[in-house]
């Protein structure tokens, strides 16, 4: 009973994001932090006026602590009341951590827009899942950086919670997913940004070093199940994998260009600014609407493989501790 208590988070978690997705029309953990940094950083821009590292230090630390602790008491309330209940809940917590069906559903979108040719629509749904500026962007432009969220988002908004919820359960994810909310509003490297956030890119990159990689090797090892190209993708994987100013994003991008024979990355422009960038994978050949399906269907691999292994870290410590 004890090792089935420990699972049911996990398990019950993954099912209801598999099922449901994300809940649009529900008061969401992650949206609320983000309103949360949105209120915090213009209060630090106020009262950290030329400061703006250690107000963005104040700011992170706040989030973070705030983040855990209203997760970490609602939960000891419950295991206290009843495990079963405590179990419940928690489970309920990690459906919200988790972003497969989410990432699935906004890609696909934009697959369904490009396969109407509706470019413009296109633009904008892309628009909904990435940050560089989408106005400048053709109808490969738009495939390829559906392709790319897809395949970085495996590790940040899949895998990566779920090994951290492995180790620490709904509250360590919720510890995870702060910081990187904080990172996607506030890690830019911009004028705006490169002061108030830089703590918060930093810790991201931090918390990101080995799920990253991790999730490169589940790619890879998942390609040939699904009939992609597996040693192409350990080959660019191994060639591409530090291409990219982040130090974790490039993972699972290169692996996911190599699994596919397409080309990512290359220049983009964010906030109406240029950034230069290399390009990861080789073009094999050219990249297709069909792509982000392939990469869905690599994620979705990946991340049940990465999820089985968590499920029983999570049950041989938890079930082991409780017995």
């Amino acid at each position: 009973m004890n090792y089935l208590i420990a699972a049911i988070p996990l398990i019950l978690g993954a099912s209801l994001d598999c099922l449901i997705g994300d809940p649009y029309n529900m008061p969401h953990p992650i949206r609320i932090i983000g309103k949360l940094i949105s209120r915090l950083e213009g209060f630090v821009r106020r009262r950290f006026e030329g400061r703006l590292r250690k107000g963005g230090i104040f700011l992170a630390i706040t989030v973070l602590f705030i983040s855990t602790v209203v997760p970490l008491t609602l939960l000891i309330i419950c295991y206290c009341v009843n495990l079963w209940l405590g179990a419940a809940v928690e489970g309920l917590m990690c459906y919200y951590l988790m972003a497969a069906r989410c990432l699935h559903d906004e890609s696909m979108n934009v697959y369904r827009k490009i396969a109407s040719n509706d470019v413009e629509g296109a633009r904008k749904a892309v628009s909904m899942i990435v940050g560089r500026d989408t106005n400048v962007l053709d109808r490969n432009g738009i495939i390829r950086a559906a392709v790319e969220t897809v395949a970085e988002n495996t590790s940040d908004g899949v895998t990566a919670p779920v090994m951290y919820m492995a180790l620490g359960g709904a509250v360590l994810g919720f510890f995870y997913k702060a910081a990187n909310t904080m990172d996607s509003m506030i890690g830019y490297k911009n004028e705006k940004y490169k002061d108030i956030g830089f703590f918060a890119a930093k810790l991201d990159d931090v918390l990101n070093y080995f799920p990253s990689r991790i999730t490169a090797f589940a790619m890879i090892s998942c390609a040939p199940m699904l009939r992609f190209d597996g040693i192409g993708a350990y080959r660019i994987w191994k060639r591409d994998r530090r291409k990219h100013a982040s130090p974790n994003s490039a993972q699972t991008e290169s692996a996911c260009a190599g699994a596919l024979g397409v080309r990512l990355a290359g220049d983009a422009y964010y906030f109406g600014e240029l950034h230069k960038k290399e390009f990861i994978g080789d073009a094999i050949r050219e990249i297709e609407n069909e792509d982000i399906c392939r990469a869905n269907r690599l994620m979705y691999l990946s991340s049940a493989l990465i999820f089985i292994c968590a499920l029983a870290i999570r049950t041989l410590l938890l079930g082991g501790f409780l017995c």
